[in-house]
This record gives C-alpha cells, structure tokens and sequence, in this order.
C-alpha cells in the first residue's frame, strides 16, 4: 500500500470532458437540455428506489460502524491528535456540506411544499405546514450526511490510517488490490471529478443569481445576467486568493466567519419573529421526524404522491450523493486524528442541529407570515425561488442590514465552497497530494467560474445540474461497493494487525 506517484492522466482526462460538456452546453444548449432530461428522467423512474435503499444503507452502516469496535479506530497513528479545534472543524463541515443550499432554500423549500404537497394532502393546510417542515428537516438531515460520511470516512481510514494517497480509488484497495492502478481506479477518480465540477458550478451559477437579487434589494445594481457575471467575477478573485493562503488559514478563517454570521442571522430572526411558534415548530417537527424517519426513508409513495416523491426526495438523494466526492474528500483532509466514532457522531448530530433550527426559524417564519399576515407572501417565494429569504426580510425590522448580512453570508458561503472544491479538484487531479500546487488550484477556479459564467449565458446550468445527477447513478454502486471494501479494510486490521 505505498504511495503512487501523481499521474497526469485523470486531470487531462477531466480536463477535457469537463470541457467538451461546457462546449455543448453553448453551442447546443437546447439539445443538451433534451438529452439530459430524457436520461435524468429515466434514471429517476426506474431506479429512484435504489438512491432510498442505499442513503438509508449508508446511514445504517455509518452507526453500526461508530458504535461498533471499529469506532474506537483513530483515522491517523495510534496517538495522533485532531489538526483542527472542535469549533474550526464543525465550521468548516457546515460550510462544505450544506452552506450555500441553507441560505438559499432555507425559506423557499418549506413554502414550496406547503402550497404544492403531495396530492394526497391539501395545500396550504395544515397538515401541508406540517409536512413541509418535516421533510425540509428530511431532505436536509442525516441521509446527506451518512452519505458524505461513507466516502469521507473510507477516504480518511485508506490515506491517513493505510498510508495512502487520499483518492477515492485508493479506497477500494481491499476489493481491487493494484488494480487501483489502472484504468478502473482512474475511471473511478474521473467520475469524481466530473461530478464534482457539475456539482459545483451549478451551486455556484445559482449562488452569483441569489447574491445579485440581494444586491438589488439594498442598492441600485442593474438587472440582468451582466451583473450576474461580474459578481462570478469578483468572488472567483475572492476564493482564488484564498485558495493561495491554504486550508489552515484561507478556509478556516472564512468558515468560522461563515458560522458567527449565520448564527448572529438566525439569532436575530429567532428574537424578533414569531418566537414561541418557531420554538412549538422545531419541537413538534423534531419528534415528528424523528419518529417516521424509517418510513419516509423507505417511502416513494408510489400509489400517491409518486411525483412530488421524484421531483423531491429521489432529486435531493441523487444530488448528495453526486456531491459527495467533493464533499467526502474535503471533510476527510480536516478530520485527520478523530476516532471513527467522534467522527460520525460528530458529523452526524452537530451540523445536523444547527441545519433543524434554521429551517424551524426561517421555514417556520415563512409559513407563519403566509398563515396569518400576507397570503401572498409563499406564492411571491416560490415565484422567485433566488429572492424568497429577501421578500422575509421586508416584513422584519432593519430589512437593509438583515438583506446585506445575507449577502456577506452568501458571499462567504460561495467562496468556501469554490475554495473548498478548488483544493478538491487539484487534489484528486494531482495524485492525491495533500499540498497541491498553486497553479493547478488557480487553474481549476478558472476553469469552475467560467464554466458557471459561460452556461449561465448559454442557459444550459439545469442541463449540467442534470448531468451530475445522472452520474450520481453509477457512483451509487461505487458507494456501495466503497462499505464493503472499507469494512474489509478494518476487519482485516482488528483480525491481524491488532493482536
């Protein structure tokens, strides 16, 4: 298991195909779209089952995995402590995992299921409110998380506890032995870098959109993709000088910043909304969800309600899990020196509670604000899906400050994740080193904004969102097929290493 020299053939290989998919997304963004959606629909149908099974498999295997022996396993040496303080390392796992998308459907998904829920339920009732919050809480809880946790901790135990290069391919060593070597291990790292930079650049492309409506709403900015692409411009500056300063200091720095701001936002909210309805909200809804979890988890109500199922649950499953190569890789380069057990519970429970008490504060708002002040308010939000959490602000006190401490929150958000993934991509496209070189960090933050840039002009961004879903696909199998290998990796350790 010793370590492989960097390999220049999975960075050209991605290179290229990112490439050739953001040229088809200009010249033929119409066809694109039809193929995608034809594909990503099919995909949907006929093996939505498959992306509940395995999120509720993963989910089940990260608990059996911290609270059995295993859990006692250091992803480092024996004695190695924990790079980061416990207040630096859930910032920046909050950051990675969930940042931006909170922000930016923190008020329009609630809204969104309580005027449109599965047929079988009426809307704007409620038992629509109901519903709306518990599956906010579902599709956002420990399903994304035991995702991110399968391919971070497998990725943590084979570079840091193994000793070797930290690519996902280096995690099926058990199952494949050298063969990781060859063109299947580098199929399996291309796949994730292809995924990753879809997944990336569509956040991106709709995080400039939701900035710019934030923008307009405290100053006179013009409208218009122009203003759009000068906010790509600007932030892409942003995140590549962070970039440059490196993990402990660039994204670190920018995560603790990140959390102190949502939280001063959430604490604010909180305070002077309907407090005592937020609070009833994130108690009866906690319980509620804590109580179907099994049941909503292996539900795709096929009899009614299959559709909103396919549009929600089985989109959002695909989607965690075709981000979960950026995200993994990320959460395993910060979590060197925790035990197993730390390491899921603690990102199962802590990232997880303060993602709860943000849609209880905000979903719990908006609903509120529809019910009992403006019935207008949730057919306004999911209009204009990008401007929801601004149309809250209006009816708040001191509307301007709350709409430009979102703005620094999205701004902030948006350069985490691109820094995030710039550090990813050079990683995995550099042998797994965990010191990529500067050029190959700046080339993909190039390579990331232009790409949002370019198919925000084209129109083609839903199209790529599209595509990293349906890579989402295959991936599901080489999760599936990662448990496997990582338990073999540790049973082989307890077995024969440990006597």
């Amino acid at each position: 298991m010793g370590d492989r020299a960097p390999v220049n053939t999975v960075f050209l290989v991605s290179l290229l195909l990112v490439g050739a998919f953001v040229l088809l997304g200009i010249a033929l963004p119409e066809s694109l779209d039809r193929a995608t959606a034809f594909v990503h629909s099919a995909i949907i149908e006929h093996f939505g089952w498959v992306y509940l099974l395995a999120a509720f498999g993963f989910l089940l295997f990260a608990l059996g995995i911290a609270f059995s022996r295993y859990g006692l396993i250091r992803l480092g040496a024996d004695d190695e402590k924990p790079q980061y303080s416990y207040f630096g390392w859930f910032s920046m796992l909050f950051a990675a995992g969930m940042g931006i998308g909170l922000v930016f459907w923190g008020v329009a998904e609630p809204v969104s299921h309580y005027l449109n829920p599965p047929e079988y339920i009426a809307g704007e009732s409620g038992a629509a409110a109901a519903f709306a919050m518990r599956y906010s809480f579902f599709h956002w809880g420990v399903h994304p998380w035991a995702i991110y946790i399968v391919m971070s901790l497998a990725i943590a135990y084979f570079s840091f506890r193994r000793g070797m290069p930290p690519l996902i391919s280096s995690c099926f060593y058990p199952v494949l032995g050298d063969r990781i070597d060859g063109v299947i291990g580098k199929t399996i790292d291309i796949l994730a870098v292809f995924a990753t930079v879809f997944g990336i650049v569509t956040s991106l492309g709709l995080g400039a959109l939701q900035i710019a409506d934030g923008l307009r709403a405290v100053l006179p900015v013009p409208g218009g993709t122009g203003t759009t692409l000068v906010i790509i411009a600007v932030v892409t500056v942003m995140y590549m000088a962070s970039s440059v300063t490196g993990l402990d200091k660039g994204i670190q720095m920018l995560s603790r910043t990140n959390v102190l701001v949502a939280v001063s936002l959430l604490a604010f909210v909180l305070i002077v909304g309907p407090t005592s309805h937020i609070l009833n909200v994130f108690t009866t809804t906690l319980g509620e969800y804590l109580s179907g979890l099994v049941s909503m988890s292996l539900s795709t109500n096929p009899f009614e309600g299959y559709q909103w199922t396919r549009s929600w649950t089985l989109f959002y499953w695909a989607w965690w899990i075709s981000w979960s190569p950026f995200v993994g890789l990320f959460v395993a380069s910060i979590s060197r020196g925790r035990t197993i057990r730390e390491f899921v519970l603690g990102a199962l429970i802590v990232p997880v509670l303060l993602t709860f008490v943000w849609f209880a504060v905000f979903g719990g708002t908006a609903i509120a604000l529809e019910q009992n002040v403006d019935p207008g308010f949730a057919s306004r939000a999911v209009a204009e899906v990008s401007s929801a959490l601004f149309f809250l602000f209006e009816y708040l006190p001191l509307t301007p400050v709350l709409t430009g401490l979102a703005v620094v929150l999205l701004t902030v958000f948006f350069v985490t994740s691109a820094d995030s993934a710039t550090f990813v991509l050079a990683m995995m496209t550099s042998g797994g080193t965990l010191q990529p070189s500067t050029s190959r960090k700046l080339l993909w933050g190039v390579v990331q904004s232009s790409a949002a840039a370019v198919l925000l002009l084209s129109g083609g961004l839903e199209a790529l969102q599209r595509m990293a879903i349906i890579a989402a696909l295959p991936f599901t199998i080489v999760m599936v097929v990662m448990t496997v290998s990582l338990y073999r990796g540790m049973r082989y350790e307890m077995r024969y290493e440990k006597k």
